[in-house]
């Protein structure tokens, strides 16, 4: 993986938007988990966890055996700043533990309003007080725009209200929480370049997978085996493509593109659920998820050009050495990416 200093903008957009795309295809598979292992969200998400370390450890071999000069070690890692390490993992069990506990008590429509449609809100005024990125008018208008298509998607396909409804909407609102954390402490963490984006993600997935690991045993760690070869391979790939690969992608992003851009970029995932409902499952849009869903890209894509413009228009007034400044690092930041 590159070092995310050396990404360009567009990348890092790139980079943001396949990660959320990965996720988008998550809530589809998990739901095949449910019936075909008979567990609860808990324990997927603690077996997602688990095979997503399973496979950054493996890859993380790979790569300090091919590089063993320049791979940091993961102890090193962990030792640079535990407390990212700490708040990551937490922020990532709170967020996805929060987030299925919301679906089951308000039901899928809610919760993935509150939780994906707060979620660049808090982003966008926790970037602005902590790290000092404005929005402006404009990208609070897109922001908007995301937030309202987000709305519309969900509200104008069909789904049911959960047994307590005010109780998921709590819990969607913590998962938000724990989203916009994760994204700012990555966002932050990119710009002052305080340690690899992927040797980052292995630590907080670890310290995730011991947070969700209690909560995983009350609720039912096993799951069945009637369909073994099937339930393994559901597994591997939530561990695979919307863990490991998205949740790398994304932290690597974040070194260059504003956290609230990142948030509303990451609404392709539902826009990714809703076609996968229409191509796998048959679903037909209406014309309330058409408008939803042409608000979100308008909000992604306007965002997304936002982004690279203003960059470039900065790196311009800075001079040539700012622009190499933008897109590369002193060979030591380098070495540890």
């Amino acid at each position: 993986m590159q070092s995310s200093s050396a990404l360009h903008v567009r990348q890092g957009v790139l980079y943001v938007a396949i990660a959320a795309t990965a996720w988008g295809t998550g809530g589809a598979v998990a739901a095949e988990l449910y019936d075909v292992g008979g567990i609860g969200p808990i324990s997927v998400s603690f077996w997602r966890f688990l095979s997503g370390l399973g496979l950054l450890l493996a890859a993380h071999l790979v790569r300090r055996s091919r590089r063993p000069e320049t791979a940091l070690s993961l102890r090193a890692t962990f030792a640079a700043n535990p407390r990212r390490a700490l708040i990551t993992g937490f922020g990532l069990a709170v967020y996805q533990t929060a987030y299925f506990a919301s679906v089951q008590q308000a039901g899928l429509t809610v919760a993935t309003v509150v939780t994906l449609g707060s979620g660049p809100v808090l982003v966008a005024v926790g970037a602005r007080l902590t790290l000092g990125e404005r929005t402006g008018v404009a990208g609070t208008a897109a922001v908007a725009s995301g937030v309202a298509g987000l709305v519309l998607l969900m509200g104008g396909a069909d789904g049911s209200t959960g047994p307590a409804p005010l109780l998921g909407i709590g819990y969607g609102l913590i998962s938000a929480v724990g989203y916009a954390g994760v994204t700012l402490l990555g966002r932050f963490s990119g710009r002052k370049n305080t340690g690899g984006a992927f040797e980052s993600t292995v630590t907080g997935f670890a310290v995730g997978t011991v947070c969700l690991l209690p909560m995983a045993l009350l609720e039912g760690l096993l799951p069945e085996m009637e369909r073994p070869a099937w339930t393994l391979g559901l597994i591997l790939y939530l561990g695979a493509v919307p863990t490991a690969l998205a949740y790398t992608l994304f932290f690597a992003g974040l070194g260059v593109v504003r956290a609230t851009t990142a948030s509303v970029v990451a609404l392709v995932e539902p826009l990714t659920a809703a076609v996968i409902g229409v191509l796998g499952f048959g679903e037909r849009p209406n014309a309330i998820v058409l408008t939803g869903t042409a608000l979100l890209l308008f909000a992604v894509v306007f965002l997304a050009a936002d982004e690279g413009v203003g960059r470039a228009a900065s790196r311009r007034a800075s001079g040539p050495d700012a622009d190499h400044g933008q897109r590369t690092s002193h060979p030591a930041t380098q070495a540890k990416d």
